[in-house]
């Protein structure tokens, strides 16, 4: 007797965990935590990942080291507990506090920890030779990765164009990051500030060298990658610089220039208004040629006028029509001269044959 078919297994999907620079266990207690919890921590760029086991590949809490301002070593007050196995991480607007197994564990996370945030291998920390490489090979892995990062104030605008930006619209920011006017593989940083009550547009030069960028001031200075060079000119003038950032669209807000033509990609274009040929009531009268004044000149000024109405296309109608209507103008002016001075000549005609006996 024939057995019947199994049906066909159905193979479950393998989660791929993520990679991290180091991971282990890690009891983590913060602001709101009545006690310490034990995660599977992981640290990959510039944040820590937190995961319920070694075998998720989904986070369910995340710490962003942007906020970084100091490891300490000190324990819990009241704790028993020797203060080697705890350290402390300060944010800017929190303080966390963290639990090891050993002085091995936890001198392993304050050296990541500061490897990615300062892009250096700390050298004050109790660590092995082994240990001193990995931390190296995490450092170039964190500066190739920041290398290929792009800030959000760069926009690939011109010289110019950057000035506008800045000038148009202060209140999105006073720094901003554009490619470099040599056309090399440089940015340059243009920035406004108001000092003394005069805005003041700087420009500054950052050279790529290698995976480093190199700032070109008087002493150079050399910055990991491009948000590198935002920090540090932030940092220098505490926060006066504020990077750039458009709530819409540039290319909606800003006329293109010429030199945006290749880079704008506006998603719809709107036909430009078309101007009449010859419009029945123009919105101004043309001015009248000045007295005194040559008849090319007074032309060249009702040109410059029409221009100045007119900057659409039709310009060369419009203007053939506003100097149709001058001259006709002119023509109603010259015959009403003429006409006065006749009706003078005709006076005085009329005064010298009066009677001189109707005079007494």
């Amino acid at each position: 007797m024939a057995s019947a078919l199994s049906p066909p297994q159905v193979l479950k999907p393998k989660y791929v965990l993520p990679s991290h620079y180091h991971e282990s266990f890690l009891e983590k207690k913060g602001p709101r935590d009545r006690d310490f919890k034990k995660f599977w921590a992981g640290l990959r760029g510039l944040t820590l990942y937190f995961y319920n086991s070694n075998r998720d590949s989904q986070h369910v809490e995340k710490l962003d080291l942007g906020a970084f301002v100091k490891l300490t070593d000190e324990a819990p007050w009241g704790s028993p507990h020797d203060p080697s196995t705890h350290f402390n991480l300060v944010l800017r607007n929190q303080e966390i506090k963290f639990k090891v197994e050993s002085l091995e564990s936890r001198e392993m996370w304050k050296g990541f920890i500061l490897t990615v945030v300062e892009l250096r291998v700390p050298s004050n920390l109790t660590l092995l030779p082994g240990h001193l490489y990995m931390m190296a090979e995490a450092l170039a892995k964190e500066e190739a990765r920041r290398a290929l990062e792009t800030p959000s104030c760069f926009i690939k605008v011109s010289r110019l164009d950057a000035q506008l930006l800045l000038e148009r619209y202060p209140e999105c920011g006073n720094l901003l990051l554009r490619p470099s006017g040599d056309n090399t593989d440089g940015v340059s940083v243009t920035t406004r500030q108001t000092l003394n009550g005069t805005p003041v547009i700087r420009h500054y030069k950052v050279k790529r060298e290698g995976l480093k960028y190199v700032i070109d001031v008087e002493e150079p200075v050399p910055c990991a990658s491009l948000q590198a060079v935002v920090d540090y000119f932030v940092l220098q003038t505490k926060n006066a610089l504020v990077p750039f950032l458009l709530d819409e669209d540039y290319e909606k807000v800003l006329v293109p220039s010429p030199a945006w033509l290749g880079a704008l990609k506006p998603k719809k274009c709107h036909p430009a208004p078309k101007v009449q040929a010859k419009p029945t009531k123009p919105p101004t009268a043309p001015k009248p040629e000045p007295k005194g004044l040559p008849s090319s000149l007074a032309k060249k000024l009702a040109v410059s006028s029409a221009q100045a109405l007119f900057p659409t296309t039709g310009l060369a109608s419009v203007t053939a029509e506003l100097e149709e209507k001058l001259q006709r103008r002119r023509a109603l002016e010259h015959s009403a001269e003429l006409a006065g001075g006749q009706q003078a000549n005709l006076g005085a005609w009329h005064v010298s044959h009066v009677d001189p006996s109707s005079q007494n």
